[in-house]
């Protein structure tokens, strides 16, 4: 942190902070934005959002957190704004499974795919919450530092988003 401090040494220190975080980060928000093209767009994002407001981390919480809470805050602005041109409209949650079946980043199987199409069909903080808690195995304290709400609301959150998901996953399976 203290090299981020110093202009010197400062764009070194943050180079080693895109390779240490930037792969974590890359997962965080492919999991919610789903496509590769758009994580990739949504990470180069949080680390511009990152550097130019490097100085107003204050060191509360670990960095990583801090990198969290920007990465998840992007992808959610980000779908926000996908909707709002209605691109998600046109592309219903059944589209996921095809296209990630397509996709030369995807390495899964069908029942994979269903999985992440019964995510795609959530509202999207119920889908980020799900993926903290669920793929990342995040505790409710860390998610919360993230999201900036209540772990009771996190944890009905993640409750609501499981059934969701088990009740498409049952109604559409293969």
């Amino acid at each position: 942190m203290q090299l981020l401090a110093q202009p010197q040494s400062r764009s070194k220190a943050f180079e080693v902070i895109v390779r240490q975080y930037g792969e974590q980060l890359y997962w965080k928000i492919r999991r919610i934005v789903v496509i590769h093209e758009d994580a990739d767009d949504v990470l180069q994002n949080t680390f511009v959002k990152a550097w130019n407001n490097i100085d107003d981390f204050q060191g509360k919480s670990k960095l990583i957190t801090w990198l969290y809470r920007i990465a998840v805050n992007e992808a959610l602005d980000f779908m926000r704004r996908k909707k709002n041109v209605a691109e998600l409209d046109d592309q219903a949650p059944t589209v996921v499974a095809s296209r990630l079946m397509a996709d030369d980043w995807f390495d899964g199987d069908a029942t994979q795919a269903l999985l992440q199409e019964a995510i795609q069909s959530l509202p999207p903080v119920q889908r980020a919450v799900f993926n903290m808690k669920y793929f990342d195995e995040m505790k409710y304290s860390e998610i919360s530092k993230i999201l900036d709400t209540s772990e009771g609301a996190l944890k009905a959150s993640y409750h609501i988003a499981v059934k969701k998901i088990t009740e498409y996953v049952k109604a559409n399976e293969l």
